[in-house]
C-alpha cells in the first residue's frame, strides 16, 4: 500500500503560467496537465474563458510531486485554500480511515466519493485550518 503527501496549489486563473514557471524553475517534468474544458463530465459547465483553466496539472520535480489547478469560478481562492496537501493512497478503505479522522471537529469540503478521476476522492478542513484532498489512486 501507498501513502504519500503532495503540496496542493490552487491558483486565482494562472495556473498554466505557474505550472510552466515551476518547470523551467524546478527543471521539472509535466507528468499530468487537463483543462477543465477537456474534462469528459464537464464540457458544458464552464463558460469558454474557464474552459481553458488548469483542471489539474501535476510535475515531477525530483523525487516528489507537486501538484496545480486553477479555482474553477472567478472567485477569489478561499484564505487556507491557496496550499493543500493531497494525500494519496491506492486503497480505498485506507483513504476512507483518513477522511474520517481527519473530518473530526473540521469540516467536510467535498464528501468522500467516487469521482471521474478516482475511485474515492474527498475535501477535508482539518480542526486546525488545515486543508487536505484525499485521492485514491486506482
Amino acid at each position: 500500500m501507498t501513502l504519500k503527501l503532495t503540496p496542493y496549489l490552487t491558483m486565482k486563473g494562472n495556473a498554466r503560467e505557474a505550472v510552466h514557471f515551476y518547470e523551467k524553475s524546478f527543471d521539472a517534468e509535466i507528468l499530468e496537465f487537463i483543462t477543465y474544458g477537456e474534462m469528459p463530465e464537464m464540457p458544458n459547465t464552464f463558460t469558454d474563458d474557464l474552459k481553458n483553466y488548469v483542471a489539474h496539472a501535476k510535475l515531477k520535480v525530483g523525487e516528489t510531486e507537486l501538484m496545480i489547478s486553477d479555482a474553477p469560478s472567478n472567485s477569489p481562492v478561499p484564505v487556507g485554500k491557496q496550499m493543500t496537501i493531497c494525500i494519496t493512497t491506492n486503497d480505498v478503505d485506507k483513504s476512507k480511515r483518513i477522511f474520517d479522522a481527519l473530518q473530526q471537529d473540521g469540516q467536510v469540503n467535498m464528501p468522500f466519493e467516487e469521482t471521474e478521476f478516482s475511485p474515492a476522492f474527498g475535501d477535508v478542513t482539518d480542526k486546525f485550518g488545515i486543508t487536505f484532498q484525499i485521492y485514491t489512486e486506482s
